[in-house]
């Protein structure tokens, strides 16, 4: 046969193969969790223990959008999943094994698994390496250049839509893959890590931690430094910049905060009884294997050493399996966590009507608000306008929102008081003495930097850091001011006399906000009709009417 006629007929399978899959109709291998039904179609494994195993893998990668988080919480659980082993005797063996990456990564990534049937999705490659030729296979493709994508071809672990949302999840994932991918959430406080980018050059800004205990945290833009040995473009600290997307996430979630709290309360008891499921279904499966070589041994003739010696070993092997799948059973009703006590769901329930409550309660992680906080904001494009820092957040859904927060000035820390708090004690300062302006300040509600309550002390080294005169005494007495006490001392009134007078109008007097002491200035005591509005405090005239009478109590 000519080479002619080889290659006629090479193309000529090879187009009879791709016409076969353009029909859904090709299938060279079986996924794990199908089997072939017929020639040419497939169908759900009717393993029970199988099928559960890989939806226990979708609904851990519903929770924890991650492919190496699902496949460190298989390990860590020891959560064993199905393999295909193909041997001589058995033309396809399933075999239980603890699961590598891989085999999660393939697990989340196959269409097969969302009813659809692909092929072609992945290619050959030709070069010239020292005048030979070599030949690179099983290089992907992307989805658009896949030779056959039927969806909705045979019944699927999971719906397209939710595949495509996962492929999402995964392409974000990806670290130092180009500008447009996220990233995978990494450790530390920082909430907005993988979200931020450059108003003003467009990279993605990095994270990093400082201080004695590494705790404090930055966001800055060092893309065009690093490649280009540019100067850096911003920087700023991370306090205030995730309390203000935090707190625009609570706003936005407060309305899911009940239904949040019911689906969590659901979720604690599914996920109590889904390893339980697992040792269950892989008890059964060993009993099962077991009845089954003991079959074997009774079938054999006993005088048939060889033989019945080996069987015997397989069913002493299957016993011994039982053994440890019921160990294991044991084990997790001792251990098994106690159910949710009333007392426990009222405490969800109250804290999903309060989302605040919940975003800041000490068990809620830093890894917990990254993943809510990354379900709702796809984008944040920051910039540095003067004083202030601009964020333009881009919501999952295509909303957008500005934020502004204040940034810090060089050489102040993230411990300093509001910048209202200066203004006060300044003001506060020409009035009261620091025990005074302390006890007043907690009444107020006004904390330090720290959050802490104010004290003499404290109030004292916040003057003396910004350049405040201490307060003198008859300093405002010298000025010609007075307070509400002292002008109803000054004009022989009551207090409350004099704070109608001011409600009223008739006496001009200041106050720096509510709460802080009255200032009456000397001239305006002056100008004051005492006679008259000592009338107007007076006793209400008689009214004229003929229908009323007057007694008169001797």
């Amino acid at each position: 046969m000519s080479e002619l006629e080889l290659s006629i007929l090479r193309a000529r399978s090879i187009e009879a193969l791709k016409q076969k899959a353009r029909r859904g109709e090709l299938f060279l291998t079986v996924a794990i969790g199908y089997v072939k039904s017929g020639r040419n179609r497939v169908e759900k494994d009717p393993d029970l223990r199988i099928r559960e195993a890989i939806d226990l893998v979708f609904r851990r990668f519903d929770e924890l959008q991650s492919i190496r988080q699902v496949h460190l919480w298989l390990r860590r659980e020891g959560i064993m999943l199905p393999a295909v082993n193909y041997t001589r005797a058995a033309d396809r063996a399933i075999v239980w094994k603890l699961p590598v990456y891989n085999t999660v990564h393939h697990i989340l990534t196959n269409p097969i698994y969302a009813g659809a049937y692909a092929f072609g999705r992945t290619c050959s490659k030709v070069t010239i390496e020292a005048g030979r030729k070599r030949i690179l296979r099983g290089i992907r493709r992307d989805r658009a250049d896949w030779e056959v994508l039927l969806i909705d071809h045979h019944e699927g672990y999971l719906s397209w839509h939710d595949f495509e949302r996962n492929q999402r999840l995964i392409t974000d994932n990806a670290t130092s893959k180009g500008l447009v991918p996220r990233g995978a959430l990494r450790r530390g406080e920082l909430l907005l890590g993988g979200l931020l980018r450059c108003g003003h050059c467009g990279r993605k800004l990095h994270v990093s931690y400082s201080g004695s205990n590494g705790n404090t945290g930055r966001y800055h833009c060092r893309g065009a430094q690093v490649n280009h040995g540019t100067d850096p473009c911003i920087g700023f600290g991370s306090l205030r910049v995730d309390q203000a997307v935090s707190a625009e996430v609570l706003q936005r979630l407060q309305p899911l905060g009940m239904e949040a709290a019911i689906k969590a309360i659901e979720t604690s008891t599914v996920q109590a009884g889904e390893k339980r499921r697992h040792v269950e279904l892989a008890l059964e499966q060993a009993r099962y294997e077991a009845a089954h070589a003991r079959r074997q041994y009774d079938a054999v003739d006993p005088d048939n050493r060889p033989v019945a010696g080996e069987l015997e070993r397989r069913w002493n092997a299957a016993l011994v399996a039982v053994r440890e799948r019921q160990d294991e059973l044991d084990a997790l009703d001792r251990h098994k966590p106690e159910a949710l006590g009333e007392e426990e769901r009222r405490s969800l329930l109250r804290m999903g009507a309060d989302l605040e409550l919940a975003w800041h309660h000490g068990n809620a992680t830093a890894t917990t608000r990254k993943r809510i906080i990354r379900a709702v904001i796809r984008e944040i494009v920051v910039a540095i306008e003067d004083d202030h820092i601009k964020m333009l957040v881009h919501w999952q859904g295509g909303d957008h929102t500005a934020l502004s927060v204040r940034k810090n000035k060089a050489g102040h820390h993230r411990w300093g008081a509001p910048p209202d708090i200066e203004d006060l004690i300044r003001a506060l300062a020409r009035q009261l003495p620091d025990r005074a302006i302390a006890s007043l300040l907690n009444r107020l509600g006004k904390t330090t930097g720290r959050l802490n309550g104010w004290t003499q002390s404290r109030v004292c080294t916040f003057r003396n850091q910004h350049d405040i005169a201490v307060y003198k005494k008859d300093e405002r007495s010298e000025r010609g001011e007075y307070t509400l006490q002292e002008t109803a001392a000054k004009l022989g009134l009551r207090t409350m006399t004099v704070l109608r007078m001011i409600r009223a109008g008739d006496l001009k007097a200041e106050q720096y906000c509510k709460g802080t002491p009255w200032i009456i200035r000397h001239e305006d005591i002056e100008q004051l009709d005492i006679q008259h509005q000592s009338g107007r405090s007076g006793h209400s005239p008689l009214s004229q009417s003929q229908d009323q009478q007057i007694q008169l109590f001797q």
